[in-house]
């Protein structure tokens, strides 16, 4: 069975094309390559600022997160699902210049009879934590409050999302727009151990979760927790791995662990960039949704994008690509590999930004650079083979 096959009788899809074709129509705001839509200043009437509105959230991470809580009675899980739907907000309004403040409100739908008071309380405690963490490197975001329902009838087990919004100069966006030929490419790894994180991260993000959950459990998970699992999808895509939850792995973390490590911000290391090279700055793309063809959607024009010297992928994902076979292209286009930031510069700034990333504790280096080219066009040269995304 084919990948594609695969991502569609799950129910999910690695580039999303009916969503992009149903929003192909609405107004994309002041500057339509821009990584996030960028509205006129509503609130304040100025014509030097712009007004920013983002919504993500954790996605089927929350439904792993409840498998791992059951199975242990671990709570802690929950504070990492309440990160993912923070960072899945704060990182894409980064790569627009956005680094507060913030506001921030949270949305989380339920079944009340799967999941208590007590998991609410870890996933709203665990995000004012989050955001006292942040403070502490100069991000200011303040829970405005948000909605938590009782909907059991349409949620299986839990969802949580969140809506973040801010108010900033325009003369402080980055927009793309300068994205050009000679260009390098910084790119950010997604895995270890930052300053300001409590433990190792595999690296995992909050994309790709519905195909490595099922791609790496053992099939008994769809008997354990059949509230897991859509009862309409195929027996032959749910639950076909070889792990347990609480396996060892050669990382510290066990499987469950692995695949639920909350989603790396790189908030402190972008506002550091932006204070030092703010004008040196072409773009920065937020390789979730897409992986590592990501950023082909926001060329400013045809150019070639070639990533042939990315780092090289964590254990996390060569154990999914291991566990289900699954291309190495399909892989680098829903994961991000390893590297879940891009910033696109100039060679010499380019240094300064692995230096920066690294004071941080997250490895970096010059992947890839930039060159004209007829079509718009993304080429990954890894060790796995050479492929292109247009």
């Amino acid at each position: 069975m084919s990948d594609n096959n695969r991502y569609y009788l799950r129910g999910v899809s690695a580039q999303k094309e009916d969503v992009h074709k149903a929003i192909a129509k609405l107004d994309k705001g002041l500057y339509p390559n821009a990584f996030c839509k960028i509205y006129p200043d509503y609130w304040g009437n100025d014509p030097e600022y712009c007004n920013l509105m983002h919504a993500d959230g954790a996605g089927t991470k929350s439904i792993l997160a409840y498998m791992y809580w059951k199975e242990t009675g671990d709570l802690s899980v929950w504070k990492g699902i309440a990160i993912d739907s923070i960072v899945m907000n704060t990182d894409d309004l980064l790569c627009v210049g956005a680094t507060g403040p913030f506001t921030y409100s949270s949305t989380i739908g339920r079944n009340k009879n799967l999941i208590p008071g007590e998991v609410i309380s870890e996933l709203i405690n665990g995000t004012q934590s989050y955001f006292d963490r942040l403070a502490e490197y100069g991000i200011d975001v303040r829970l405005m409050g948000g909605e938590t329902a009782d909907v059991g009838d349409v949620v299986r087990t839990v969802i949580v999302d969140g809506t973040m919004a801010c108010r900033m100069r325009r003369d402080k966006l980055v927009t793309t727009e300068k994205m050009q030929h000679g260009d390098v490419i910084v790119s950010l790894a997604s895995y270890g151990q930052a300053t300001y994180e409590d433990e190792y991260n595999s690296g995992m993000g909050s994309n790709g979760l519905t195909s490595a959950r099922h791609e790496m459990l053992k099939k008994e998970y769809a008997a354990k927790y059949p509230e897991s699992v859509d009862p309409n999808l195929p027996a032959n895509v749910v639950y076909n791995g070889k792990y347990a939850l609480t396996d060892a792995t050669e990382t510290p973390l066990n499987v469950g662990k692995m695949i639920l490590s909350p989603t790396r911000t790189y908030a402190p290391v972008v506002l550091k960039v932006l204070e030092q090279h703010f004008d040196k700055i072409h773009g920065i793309i937020h390789c979730s949704g897409g992986g590592q063809s990501k950023c082909l959607h926001y060329l400013p024009k045809p150019l070639r994008v070639v990533k042939n010297n990315l780092l090289d992928a964590p254990p996390l994902f060569t154990m999914i690509q291991d566990a289900a076979g699954t291309d190495w292209k399909e892989m680098y286009q829903v994961f991000n590999m390893g590297q879940r930031l891009e910033i696109f510069t100039d060679k010499e700034t380019a240094e300064s930004i692995v230096a920066i990333s690294k004071s941080f504790n997250i490895y970096a280096q010059i992947s890839g650079y930039v060159e004209d080219a007829a079509e718009k066009e993304v080429v990954i040269d890894s060790s796995y083979g050479t492929f292109s995304y247009k």
